[in-house]
Formats: C-alpha cells, structure tokens, sequence
C-alpha cells in the first residue's frame, strides 16, 4: 500500500510538471486542403472541416518557403523547428496546390504589439493577419510573392492573433513574418485547477487503495 501511494504521488508530479511545460506553449497550425475558390480568397472564418494536417511552430518569427519542395510537408517543415503533429502520408505528400483547389495554413497564438511598431510580412498568396480584434493585414487574394510592411496602429499590449494563408495558382510559396510570435500560454488559474484535478484523482486512488 506504501508503494502505491509513493508510485501515484510520482505520477501526480509527473502529470502536474508536464502541465507547467506547456505554459511554453509553441504557435499551433492547421492545414486545409481547400478549393481553388477559397484558396483563392483566403479569410479568417473560412468555411472547413477537420485539419488535412496540424503543426507547430517554435515562438518567434516565421519562415516558410517552398524553395525545400512543393509538398504539404516539405513546406511546413521549412521553417526552423517546425513539426507535424497530425497527418496522413497520402496529404502530408500532396502538392499545395492541383487543378482545382490549394491550400490554406490558419497560425494561432499570442503576440506581444507596441502601438506603431513596424514589421514585415512575406506571403504569395493571400494573407490576413488578425491581432486582438484589429485586421493588420488584409490581402486575401493571388499575388507574386511580395513584401508587405505594416505599421500597427492598434493598442500595446499581448494579444491573440490569426493568421491564414493562401495557397494557389502555383508555384512558389512563401509564408514569412518579422512579428515574434509565441504559442498561447495558460491561465495561471487553469493550470491550478488542473492542478486540483490531479490532487483530486490522486487521492481517490489512494482510498482505494
């Protein structure tokens, strides 16, 4: 009876201090195989089902390029540290865009913004970039890859932001942007309950045993 109690209290630690780790949360991405239409307009709030793929993205600016490859996954594993989470081998391999249709990558996360702060953002083709509830960046439609530089005008402060991108009409892709940007971090209130939880599921074991 002992053991099981020093086993379950090693376990509550272990699950308690994987649930701090994730205060360091990494930028989360979704990608959507579209068509060519919605990939063509690409919007915040476009119509999709469940996620082709899902990946992460280290805190920080991002770089995406379809310098590495054309594919689905070689395009997301082009910017530093990035990784598939979800996916099958069947749409990881896809082009990012066939007749017909394209792809859209939505980025979620949290952004630290001074009021006139300038940064640039790389993108072919369409883009939106939404902080807090400001659009910064409205572009939704094709373009030749091009620079965009924003001076943002809203409040200072950390804010949630969403970016979706565009991708269509060939060849290249490109997806970059000087913002530092981070995954979002739980509530330090969250993480106590979640705490309590574990105390909780803890000690019913423990009568049981």
């Amino acid at each position: 009876m002992k053991m099981h109690k020093i086993t379950s209290a090693l376990a509550l630690t272990v699950l308690a201090t994987g649930a701090m780790g994730t205060a360091q949360a990494t930028i989360t991405g979704s990608a959507y195989f579209v068509t060519e239409a919605q990939a063509n307009n690409a919007v915040i709030g476009f119509a999709h089902g469940a996620p082709n793929a899902t990946f992460s993205v280290p805190n920080g600016p991002i770089n995406f390029t379809s310098s590495a490859g054309y594919t689905l996954s070689q395009f997301l594993l082009s910017s530093p540290g990035a990784i598939i989470l979800t996916g099958t081998a069947g749409d990881l391999g896809r082009a990012l865009d066939i007749s017909g249709s394209g792809t859209i990558l939505e980025l979620l996360g949290q952004v630290t913004v001074s009021n006139g702060q300038t940064f640039t953002v790389d993108h072919d083709d369409g883009l939106q970039l939404m902080i807090g509830g400001l659009l910064v960046v409205n572009a939704p439609g094709p373009t030749s890859p091009t620079t965009t530089t924003v001076t943002y005008g809203g409040p200072s402060g950390t804010f949630a932001f969403d970016l979706v991108y565009g991708e269509c009409c060939g060849e290249p892709a490109v997806l970059a942007t000087s913002l530092p940007l981070r995954g979002t971090v739980p509530e330090p209130g969250t993480l106590a309950l979640l705490g309590l939880g574990l105390l909780g599921l803890g000690m019913t074991r423990r009568r049981k045993a």
